[in-house]
């Protein structure tokens, strides 16, 4: 069953260009997907009660083009699979013309909230995100890149920084969004992202240190945010 809701690019979630920023549509796919499961059932408050929750373990983002500030556009979202403890989702972006904008590819795990293990999904998990006939709806026709980042061979460490109150999010982790602003803040000013790649590795919350490591390539930036044991947190790609 697929969701969408429409909305007007605000002054608010554009950057200098006039443009909407990349973060700016992330936060339209998760508000997205948030409303469907607000809508069906299965929000933030049951899945409290249940002792769940959802955290994204991968993104791949494409953006042909980025709507301008003021510009009507409809965001989509829609499950097409689960498997074991895992669930598959796409999201578009389109214009009131049907002019598609951007479009991803996401994978989640579905978590004990209580010892952050992985939990299998049951029936009462997903069959909300069905259709009336029990079906899930059709993967995006789309060009799916591997989940899993490989990485040059040079970088250069940056200065560290330290996790802040407004990079939490509900599950007092740090949002999803907020690792893509930190490793942003390392691009070069001209380079427009086409693709966005994300793999989480585990969460960080209040407090932690983020050591970033920047791999630079021809038309491809690579940012690590490591822990102080060295082990990442996530591995974020951007291509031109």
């Amino acid at each position: 069953m697929a969701y969408s809701f429409s909305g007007r690019v605000r002054y608010s979630e554009i950057g200098e260009n006039g443009l909407l920023t990349l973060p700016g549509i992330l936060n339209y796919f998760q508000d997205c997907s948030t409303f469907q499961s607000e809508e069906v059932g299965l929000g933030i408050d049951i899945l409290k009660e249940w002792k769940r929750i959802w955290v994204l373990s991968a993104w791949q983002v494409v953006v042909d083009r980025y709507p301008y500030m003021g510009e009507r556009i409809k965001t989509s979202t829609w499950a097409y699979g689960f498997r074991g403890f895992m669930g598959f989702r796409n999201f578009t972006m389109e214009t009131e013309g049907g002019e598609r904008l951007a479009y991803a590819n996401t994978f989640w795990t579905y978590i004990d909230a209580e010892n952050g293990l992985p939990v299998r999904l049951e029936a009462k998990d997903t069959d909300a995100y069905r259709g009336k006939d029990g079906k899930m709806e059709s993967k995006l026709d789309m060009e799916y890149a591997p989940r899993k980042i490989v990485l040059p061979e040079d970088y250069e460490q940056q200065d560290s920084f330290a996790v802040q109150k407004h990079h939490l999010d509900t599950n007092h982790h740090v949002n999803n969004c907020q690792y893509i602003r930190m490793a942003a803040d390392f691009l070069p000013e001209d380079f427009a992202v086409h693709q966005l790649r994300v793999e989480y590795k585990r969460q960080a919350v209040l407090g932690n240190v983020m050591i970033p490591e920047v791999y630079m390539e021809a038309n491809k930036a690579t940012v690590v945010l490591n822990a102080e044991d060295q082990e990442p947190y996530a591995v974020v790609e951007f291509t031109k």
